[in-house]
């Protein structure tokens, strides 16, 4: 026949074995010294023993008490190890690789990890950014952010917000540029644009419409590129406002029309992922956070 215990009265018995005395016990453990005698009491009545002898100068343990002191302290050890795990197990751990854009990755997104990875020590994060196609069916990454949304897919998605473009150049070429009475706007300015492999994209779309078949004066594939052309006096563009801002240079037009939402794409197999969840969630909060920089509303 099994004893009638309850278990939590272990660490009764165990600060009383500890302290010697029973107010001393109820000290330790923040007890009124009635319910400690009374759960003692009770572990011994369920474990059919005394566990106890008692004298005026305090409790001492019997030799059934000394018998069960290390199987008590076993069990306090494992109720620690217990609670320490579940501590844990709300914690985020392991490899969570991100797929996003360069121009989102560099300046807005990885400065922005530092405080989610002091929160999740065992939380390791992957930034894939660049031109590489990614497919998050494949599990090339876990998660991604991305300005095109899928339509495709057992994927779960949230739009983060909007990237607002204008038409910005430095104050040098802005100081500089012909003067000339033009037959259109711009029809004097240099462009920097994208490289015909990106003629898709809706900023590449207007650049194309706006110099009606001239060429730019400098093509690149990637975004960083042009705004280091910019910046460097050669040219307009159309950038992001937040990157044109953050670059201290000038806006000549700031609605282009040609936003792009921002969308939160990941598998809906790891909707649930503790690891997953902690990232995305981390996302969410720094892209509405960012929003009207981002927008370009600021």
């Amino acid at each position: 026949m099994q004893p009638d215990v309850n278990w939590n009265d272990a660490r009764v018995f165990l600060a009383v074995a500890r302290c010697g005395t029973l107010s001393r016990a109820a000290n330790e453990l923040k007890m009124g010294i009635a319910t400690l005698s009374r759960r003692l009491d009770r572990l011994e009545a369920g474990l059919g023993i005394p566990l106890f002898s008692r004298h005026q100068t305090g409790y001492r343990l019997t030799d059934d008490g000394e018998a069960l002191l290390q199987r008590a302290e076993m069990l306090e050890q494992a109720g620690l190890t217990f609670g320490e795990a579940a501590r844990r197990e709300g914690e985020a751990a392991g490899l969570v690789r991100l797929a996003t854009a360069e121009n989102l990755a560099n300046p807005l997104i990885i400065p922005a990890l530092g405080p989610l990875l002091s929160q999740h020590p065992e939380l390791r994060v992957e930034v894939v950014s660049g031109l590489q196609t990614v497919n998050l069916h494949r599990r090339d990454a876990d998660l991604a952010v991305r300005m095109v949304r899928p339509n495709t897919g057992n994927l779960t998605i949230k739009r983060l917000g909007t990237l607002g473009f204008g038409l910005y150049g430095s104050a040098h070429y802005l100081a500089t540029r012909q003067q000339r009475e033009p037959r259109a706007a711009y029809d004097n300015d240099d462009f920097i644009g994208w490289t015909e492999t990106h003629h898709h994209l809706p900023a590449a779309k207007w650049t194309l419409r706006t110099l009606r078949n001239r060429p730019c004066r400098l093509e690149t594939n990637t975004l960083s590129a042009q705004l280091s052309a910019v910046v460097a006096g050669m040219g307009l563009a159309v950038l992001p406002h937040f990157l044109a801002r953050q670059a201290g240079l000038q806006c000549l037009q700031n609605d282009l029309g040609v936003e792009q939402p921002i969308w939160l794409v990941l598998h809906s197999d790891l909707a649930h992922s503790r690891r997953v969840r902690v990232v995305a969630d981390h996302l969410i909060a720094l892209f509405a956070a960012q929003a009207t920089a981002l927008k370009g509303d600021a």
